[in-house]
């Protein structure tokens, strides 16, 4: 069966760059907005106590704004998108196994299930075996 869209340009070359854009935008803004919550609204510090709260070493707090804040530019200006990406994941499966997964799947009560965090290392995932795309940096 063919692309019903294709006249549009879907699944084109030029469309796979605008996807990976896209991909790379939106997943870098998040990582970027995550890292800004920990910084500016719980701090580091409180962030540091939650992940003590949660069994981890306080320290991971400070490693994972650091890795969101890094990763999240870098997958913005699409540099070695696909490493970047790859290297993300363990970082939300992270906030999934050890802050989400007690909730349950669903991500519509308090302190959210484990569905998104994993949906968006899903996401991750895909952006890495695409690549950054033509309007990145490095591929």
């Amino acid at each position: 069966m063919t692309n019903l869209l294709a006249f549009l340009g879907f699944g084109s070359d030029t469309a796979i760059d605008l996807a990976a854009l896209v991909l790379r935008l939106s997943l870098g803004g998040l990582f970027l907005a995550h890292a800004g919550l920990k910084y500016f609204v719980f701090t580091p510090a409180g962030a540091a106590g939650f992940f003590r709260s949660l069994g981890l070493p306080g320290w991971f707090a400070y490693a994972t704004i650091a890795a969101e804040t890094v990763g999240g530019v870098f997958l913005i200006l699409g540099v070695q998108t696909s490493l970047v990406a790859l290297g993300l994941i363990p970082v939300i499966l992270g906030a999934a196994i050890f802050a989400h997964f007690k909730n349950g799947f669903w991500f519509d009560r308090q302190g959210g299930g484990w569905e998104y965090p994993v949906f968006w290392a899903i996401a991750l995932f895909a952006l890495s075996l695409i690549g950054g795309g033509a309007f990145a940096i490095t591929a």
